[in-house]
């Protein structure tokens, strides 16, 4: 037997009217007869056909997530709070990844326009300005990350290294460290020179050394690889800063192989605070991105504008912070700060 909204109107108590208004998220309904008309739904076993509303309403119930990479442990804490969010309102999420790819991101784009999502929150730091038009010409409201700007149907949400980086250096200054090497993600990305800035000028400002520099790749072997060069250096840092968490992980397992002891020789820094930084041997000393914030503040943003006529935008600013575990120590030789 087919169950239809006048069952569920009629468990209810209420109008054909106040249940579509209440499952569609279409006007504001009471909260309590909202909670007995979901309630009442999910006895009967209730669906709502979203290809008929799509069809009937002209758009979907779904806001759209795209990120880089979903094996990159950085995402899924995003991911979560995005689609929270999304549930807590009444929404589904459509998501899709690049990879980094300009084409996977163009048909990313493109799914996004024909399941006619109400916005997308692009949470990568490079995407094709043009493909950000086409969204906006389409109707669609979107929010970037860190692209430093904001205009009508366009939100930014900016993440702010500064604070992070600060704490970091300092931190490192006061156990005694000088001898400072950093393995940056790849500069081809925003993101990874933007926090490779935030970190020479925390340095600059605490009168120490550049530091040395190599590039990695965000992952693993690529932190692994650039520690093997940075160890072979004479004298050896004291110290490694690390783009991301994963390459922190490459750099604790170069630096045990080589027969030296983290903290004791060297001290290592990552930067995400993915769920893995706590289990590492040593735990991880980290600079946090708060990726919940970042998944809610892009939600909020996006819904907002959904509501709007007027498609107001808004910048957004996240801040990092230094969480310190066990993975950074006293440089050899050094006194500690008081």
């Amino acid at each position: 037997m087919q169950i239809r909204m006048s069952d569920v109107a009629k468990r209810a108590r209420v109008s054909v009217t106040t249940v579509s208004h209440a499952i569609n998220s279409t006007r504001p309904v009471a909260e309590e007869t909202r909670d007995r008309i979901l309630r009442a739904a999910r006895e009967l076993n209730y669906y709502r056909n979203a290809s008929a509303r799509l069809l009937v309403r002209g758009q979907g119930d779904s806001f759209g997530l795209i990120i880089s990479d979903i094996e990159n442990p950085f995402f899924p804490e995003l991911i979560k709070a995005f689609q929270s969010a999304a549930r807590e309102s009444g929404f589904d999420v459509l998501l899709c990844t690049t990879n980094y790819d300009s084409e996977e991101a163009r048909k990313a784009v493109q799914r996004m326009m024909e399941n006619r999502v109400l916005g997308v929150a692009l949470m990568t730091s490079q995407f094709d300005a043009a493909l950000i038009e086409e969204l906006v010409n389409n109707g669609t409201p979107a929010v970037r990350l860190d692209s430093g700007l904001a205009k009508r149907s366009v939100s930014d949400i900016r993440l702010d290294y500064s604070r992070g980086a600060g704490q970091a250096v300092a931190h490192l200054q006061a156990l005694g460290h000088r001898r400072i090497a950093f393995v940056t993600g790849p500069h081809s990305r925003v993101s990874a020179v933007t926090y490779t800035n935030a970190i020479l000028r925390a340095l600059a400002e605490a009168g120490l050394p550049e530091p040395r520099i190599v590039e990695g790749n965000n992952r693993v072997d690529g932190g692994a690889e650039a520690t093997r060069t940075l160890l072979a250096a004479n004298p050896r840092p004291t110290a490694i800063l690390c783009g991301n968490d994963l390459a922190a992980v490459g750099a604790l397992q170069v630096i045990q192989e080589a027969g030296l002891r983290v903290p004791e020789d060297v001290s290592v820094i990552g930067c995400d605070d993915i769920a893995f930084a706590r289990h590492t041997t040593p735990a991880l000393t980290t600079v946090r991105i708060p990726r919940d914030e970042l998944g809610r503040h892009a939600f909020h943003s996006l819904f907002k504008m959904h509501n709007s006529k007027a498609r107001r935008s808004a910048k957004l600013t996240v801040e990092t912070e230094l969480v310190i575990r066990r993975s950074t120590g006293r440089a050899l030789g050094s006194e500690v700060q008081s």
